[in-house]
């Protein structure tokens, strides 16, 4: 059972930075695409981004150029670095993991996933 813990949240200005961290209680960066998804007041959830097990990464056209996804495989953590923030930006952040070959080349599909952290909450003032 593959267990995730987000941490990072918190509340910034508008043009802010914020830096998540997804904790995965294993070493599962090898078989798994991880994501973060995010679900804002009133929204449905949507992703955000995610890297794959070769190093590849994807992004939601709304933060192309203002997040970066990575991980660190040593410490079983993903990140999600978040520049130039925006008040819609404000949602509750999960990170996710599926099995590469469940996902395919879709990372956006929430089905896909199999295994989800509780969320860290990010709200950015205008």
């Amino acid at each position: 059972q593959v267990q995730l813990a987000e941490s990072g949240g918190g509340s910034v200005q508008a043009g802010g930075s914020l830096r998540l961290s997804c904790a995965a209680s294993g070493s599962i960066f090898s078989r798994h695409v991880m994501a973060w998804f995010r679900q804002g007041p009133g929204k449905e959830r949507e992703g955000v981004a995610a890297i794959y097990s070769g190093g590849s990464t994807f992004y939601a056209d709304s933060v192309k150029g203002r997040f970066t996804i990575s991980r660190d495989k040593a410490k079983n953590t993903v990140y999600l670095q978040m520049n130039s923030l925006k008040p819609e930006d404000t949602a509750m952040y999960y990170c996710a993991a599926a099995l590469q070959w469940a996902c395919g080349g879709n990372w956006l599909v929430l089905g896909h996933y199999r295994y989800w952290g509780k969320g860290t909450l990010v709200t950015i003032s205008s």
